[in-house]
């Protein structure tokens, strides 16, 4: 998802014209990613951590929508393991939405998830269409982030359930110079910010209680023991599907992004509202 200024009180926002740009998260990409994170998972932490942010939530039976799924594995590991009545994966990118729809079939779960690509802007499902929203890393590619929770609060129905993860900065502003140095090497279209935006933001679309959990500690550990993989045993391996020369590239982007973890800048995040609204402004 990128950004969009959606209409909170819209029954079915309008959808873009199609942008053609070439994605961010291609074949090769993908490759990389989930020789790195699991085939499936394009952000860190596996089936454990996605355990841990949707911990308080109640799946069964529900419609639930993943905001930038990926190439699917998250989605379908909710699909498998939490029993939804159907969950809708979403991502501005064909590359992902086609393997992750591939893999609905293979693995026998098209039945309960679906994926849906739509243009760079409002998300394009009417008001009060779901039980659960949930995002894992995603939202960091939405600048706006105010726009942004008055969409997702839009889509959900009163009571409804909202959890994600998202990459966070300890500060807004000016980033630091290794922050910098950090987004130039990732080459992504990243619109950071901290967890007081977040929660301002969050409260201002309508949300109450809302919980944000400091995730810095556990993957600047988890960060580094992938940089030093990715310079061992997994060089060799992954170099042979993707070529050795972007290898060495996320390796350089690796150490930068170890160095703002290091200092704290680098906020991994839970984020959580649970049920506690009940009506649309």
């Amino acid at each position: 998802m990128r950004d969009g200024i959606p209409d909170p009180t819209s029954k079915a926002p309008a959808v873009s014209s199609p942008v053609e740009a070439a994605p961010e998260y291609d074949d090769t990409a993908i490759r990389f990613l989930e020789a790195l994170w699991g085939e499936g998972f394009l952000s860190p932490g596996g089936p454990d951590e996605v355990r841990r942010v949707v911990a308080d939530l109640d799946f069964a039976g529900s419609h639930v929508l993943d905001i930038g799924c990926g190439s699917g594995g998250i989605t379908l590991f909710l699909a498998r393991e939490y029993g939804p009545a159907e969950i809708v994966g979403y991502d501005v990118e064909q590359p992902v939405v086609d393997l992750a729809t591939k893999r609905a079939g293979e693995q026998g779960l098209d039945d309960i998830a679906r994926f849906v690509r739509g243009d760079p802007g409002p998300l394009p499902f009417p008001v009060e269409s779901f039980d659960i929203v949930f995002s894992k890393d995603a939202l960091i590619n939405v600048a706006d982030k105010e726009a942004l929770f008055a969409d997702i609060f839009r889509l959900l129905k009163p009571g409804g359930e909202f959890a994600a993860s998202d990459w966070l900065t300890s500060h807004d502003g000016d980033p630091s110079d290794a922050m910098r140095t950090y987004l130039a090497a990732e080459g992504l279209s990243f619109g950071m910010a901290s967890a007081a935006r977040y929660e301002a933001a969050m409260k201002r679309a309508g949300f109450v209680d809302v919980q944000t959990v400091n995730r810095n500690e556990w993957y600047r550990d988890v960060a580094r023991g992938e940089l030093e993989r990715l310079k061992g045993p997994l060089h060799a391996p992954v170099a042979a599907v993707v070529g050795s020369d972007y290898v060495d590239k996320n390796i350089k982007t690796w150490s930068a992004m170890q160095t703002v973890l290091d200092s704290g800048e680098h906020c991994p995040t839970h984020l959580s509202e649970l049920g506690r609204f009940d009506t649309h402004p």
